[in-house]
């Protein structure tokens, strides 16, 4: 299957893509990994995005529809890839439908996760992070064993700047000024498939797999 998966900062891609990717056997493409990779391993284009990231900047939509080019040649997206993280606009799903059609394949169904705000500042809100080891803990879903210190070493939790309130509202109406058309181009081409992002990420998981 060839799958894209949608949703905004804090809905559970990152969890719910590793899962369905184990499940279908499929890789799971995610663009920041590749930007990383590339960077890593000094290729011209590595070098490019460095540059353009350094100086703050977004990587133009071409020069990322290239790096999903050559990924999607690589063989083991023969029986099908999970792409996470992109298209993020509009833009960038058309780009990605013209390179789709030129290589004769296309997507079966976008998958987008659905949760409320309220409940994604709550998720994020909770996050803290030891600066030390990179530990990750949940006030209330994962909260350490001694209030604010990370079990591993002790290290005094923090918390992320852009999981704070209002920055996480500032980015979900981001998110939502972008997805609107990006969803309406997909519903357009009858392969959209929204699904309850709540819950526990079990069900979250069955609900996906109902919705394949």
């Amino acid at each position: 299957m060839r799958l894209i998966l949608l949703g905004p900062p804090g809905s559970g891609k990152g969890t719910q893509g590793a899962r369905l990717a184990r499940r279908l056997k499929v890789p799971l493409i995610s663009t920041g990994d590749m930007f990383r990779a590339h960077v890593k391993g000094g290729t011209e284009l590595g070098l490019k995005v460095k540059g353009i990231l350094d100086a703050g900047e977004l990587v133009p939509d071409e020069i990322v529809v290239r790096m999903v080019r050559g990924r999607l040649g690589e063989p083991d997206v023969e029986k099908g890839f999970l792409l996470d993280g992109f298209p993020r606009t509009l833009r960038q799903a058309e780009l990605l439908d013209g390179m789709l059609a030129e290589m004769r394949i296309g997507i079966d169904k976008v998958i987008e996760l659905l949760v409320p705000d309220d409940e994604i500042v709550r998720r994020l809100g909770g996050r803290r992070v030891c600066p030390e080891c990179g530990a990750v803990y949940h006030v209330e879903s994962k909260p350490p064993q001694r209030e604010g210190r990370c079990d591993r070493d002790g290290a005094e939790l923090a918390q992320r700047d852009d999981d704070r309130e209002e920055v996480v509202r500032r980015r979900l109406r981001v998110y939502a000024g972008q997805a609107a058309p990006l969803t309406g181009f997909y519903r357009s081409r009858g392969v959209l498939a929204p699904v309850d992002g709540s819950g526990s990420a079990e069900r979250i998981f069955d609900r996906i797999a109902e919705a394949l």
